[in-house]
């Protein structure tokens, strides 16, 4: 038995063991009984995302205190961007996007099948992957990658669409948190885009936890207040420095043609296609516009209502 498949056995005992002593009790009273395999489900996202939590406070907390790239008098400014973790690392986010999405993807899928088109895994496309469960892995994290990349490029190119970004860029105390620190409607335009390439790039389920798990963990470290870098292999990892980068008033925190460093996992991607800055230059994050009074929000709601406004703006004006 291989590791994965040894962690893979292991998660799936625990979620079991959750959904049967925690989740499934629940349902009766609830009134949620014909819900149950949603529910198993929403069982694993719960149990993926309290591990990651853990592993966020345990080892990036400890590394803010020791290596911080930027010191604050207070990390008042953090609170909401745990509000945007929970929701999102516990499972709310994700079922809401579910319960949006599923109805589109089933009949899509249904559709396709219908008129001939199977999905193909890429051990069908490169049967040379064929019971190589981690070199699949890889090269279905290097092609989400590269697909994340082209996404975050758009998400600052088109005006619009960084009327709904600029909630995540618009954090003046950016940590681990900060990750998750996006605009709902943000949420449902990556998910649907992600959700259409899996469908068709046939991504197996066995696949799925680890390929959501390890590089949300990796985008957790690239927003951690941390002033590292990575030496010799900072063009192969996206770092703290790299990405604080990208988040920096006036150097990459814009839209238009002003940004760079999109690489969400590998710089290699802004190395080809010319938006990678390497800069030591460690600027203070939030967006330029900011220190001219602009008003993106302290709290949650603040936030997705004052995002919902900029995209009005950007879609009737022309800009956000």
């Amino acid at each position: 038995m291989t590791w994965f498949e040894t962690f893979m056995n292991g998660f799936t005992l625990a979620q079991a063991w959750l959904f049967e002593h925690c989740v499934n009790p629940l349902l009766p009273p609830l009134g949620l009984l014909a819900y149950q395999e949603e529910a198993f489900d929403a069982t694993e996202f719960a149990l993926v995302g309290m591990g990651e939590i853990a592993f966020l406070v345990l080892f990036f907390r400890p590394l803010e205190a020791l290596f911080p790239a930027e010191r604050w008098s207070g990390r008042r400014g953090v609170r909401v961007d745990i509000l945007y973790t929970l929701l999102h690392r516990l499972g709310f986010i994700p079922l809401v996007m579910f319960v949006l999405m599923w109805p589109l993807t089933f009949k899509l899928d249904a559709w396709l099948r219908f008129h001939g088109f199977i999905p193909y895994t890429l051990e069908d496309l490169i049967p040379a992957l064929e019971n190589r469960p981690l070199t699949t892995f890889f090269a279905y994290l290097v092609i989400l990658d590269f697909f994340s990349y082209w996404l975050h490029r758009f998400q600052h190119r088109l005006e619009w669409w960084w009327a709904l970004h600029g909630v995540h860029h618009s954090q003046q105390t950016m940590s681990y948190w900060s990750d998750d620190r996006t605009h709902l409607l943000d949420d449902v335009l990556t998910a649907t885009c992600f959700s259409l390439l899996s469908l068709a790039i046939g991504v197996e389920p066995g696949q799925f936890i680890l390929l959501m798990m390890i590089p949300r963990i990796l985008q957790s470290l690239a927003h951690a207040n941390i002033d590292w870098r990575f030496g010799p292999f900072e063009r192969c990892l996206v770092s703290p420095h790299y990405h604080r980068y990208h988040h920096g008033m006036g150097t990459g925190s814009e839209s238009g043609q002003l940004s760079c460093n999109f690489a969400v996992l590998f710089p290699i991607w802004d190395i080809l296609f010319g938006t990678a800055n390497f800069s030591r230059e460690t600027p203070p994050t939030g967006i330029a516009d900011q220190r001219e009074g602009r008003d993106y929000g302290k709290g949650f709601w603040a936030q997705q209502r004052l995002g919902c406004q900029r995209l009005w703006s950007a879609l009737t004006l022309g800009k956000a």
